[in-house]
């Protein structure tokens, strides 16, 4: 998705206000496009999980230290929600300023 919802998913959210991936407008439509049906899988199973980046800068050291962004996400059906069973970022997978992130969804 490119775009970090919520402050809490990234590490520096008042200075990167209004930075392409956090503007209030692809925040805002972010926010739309969940409240139409779909579910953020990590943050459904992980409220509160701070330091959970999918994303870093080549500049700076930044995986190094850990300021990145959440911005590549798993979103579902809200109706798949209780078929959710697990929603991971591997941000120990090096090899891009990327990392995997995991999805597994119980069979019916």
């Amino acid at each position: 998705m490119n775009v970090a919802h919520e402050e809490i998913d990234l590490k520096n959210p008042k200075t990167n206000r209004g930075n392409a991936g956090f503007s209030d407008q692809e925040r805002g439509k972010m926010t739309e496009l969940l409240n139409s049906g779909f579910t953020d899988t990590f943050r459904f199973l992980h409220p509160d999980a701070t330091g959970a980046y999918t994303w870093w800068s080549y500049m700076f050291h930044a995986r190094e230290k850990n300021a990145g962004w959440r911005i590549d996400y798993f979103l579902i059906s809200n109706r798949l929600q209780e078929r959710l069973q697990a929603s991971e970022i591997h941000a120990e997978v090096m090899g891009s300023d990327h990392c995997p992130v995991e999805l597994l969804l119980r069979d019916e």
